[in-house]
């Protein structure tokens, strides 16, 4: 699964360009948008939550998380407009790592929203990623396909783009044998992530964790 990816050819895109690539291709009638995530460990600068959560003010992480409901729900209907279906993927990895903790809260909001999500163990898959990663990828219907790339501190750093048809198509059916062995949403957080305490962020200030 996922075997071509190594030898493929991609044209490297930095983030604004990836953005705005993806942006224009989205309503062009690609059909659907399948997205695999699959790294612990992100930054997101700029999104007022994941700035809260980074600060270890856990309360206020989870309050503007909510706050952005209204965002999500207008890309949903934009998707519905268009005829774009969406799904989602997240492998996760245990122990839960803080950034997947916060980032599963983010996502319930899409979730309450419509949003179709499945959350994939990560010991589940060991045999397929004897040698690497399943690929964090986002790809629009047949037309094309973004590796997403990190910096070594884990920020955005824009996308690898493929094009070669047959390596979508190869791409598409790994994606949608694993959602078939996803966990539904809701079921995984209420056993797995509605129960922990707050997370330790390193490098946090002290004194600002809250309990939910």
């Amino acid at each position: 699964m996922f075997d071509s990816f190594p030898g493929s050819t991609s044209e490297r895109l930095d983030r604004p360009t990836y953005h705005a690539d993806l942006g224009r291709l989205y309503t062009s009638g690609i059909g659907f948008l399948n997205k695999l995530e699959r790294g612990q460990h992100f930054k997101e600068r700029g999104f007022p939550s994941w700035e809260a959560f980074a600060e270890g003010d856990w309360e206020r992480a989870l309050s503007l998380a909510e706050e952005r409901r209204e965002d999500y729900a207008q890309e949903l209907r934009q998707a519905s407009r268009l005829g774009v279906t969406h799904r989602r993927l997240r492998v996760v990895e245990f122990p839960v790592t803080p950034y997947v903790q916060w980032e599963l809260f983010v996502l319930r909001a899409r979730v309450d929203l419509g949003d179709d999500i499945k959350i994939l163990d990560a010991r589940d898959i060991s045999n397929i990623e004897r040698n690497r990663p399943v690929p964090e990828v986002v790809i629009l219907g047949d037309v094309v396909m973004y590796e997403v790339m990190y910096d070594k501190d884990g920020n955005a750093d824009g996308a690898n783009r493929y094009t070669d048809g047959s390596l979508i198509r190869e791409t598409n059916a790994g994606f949608d044998t694993l959602y078939e062995r996803g966990e539904g949403f809701r079921d995984f957080f209420d056993r797995e992530i509605a129960t922990l305490a707050p997370p330790r962020v390193p490098g946090a200030p002290t004194g600002l964790r809250g309990s939910r």
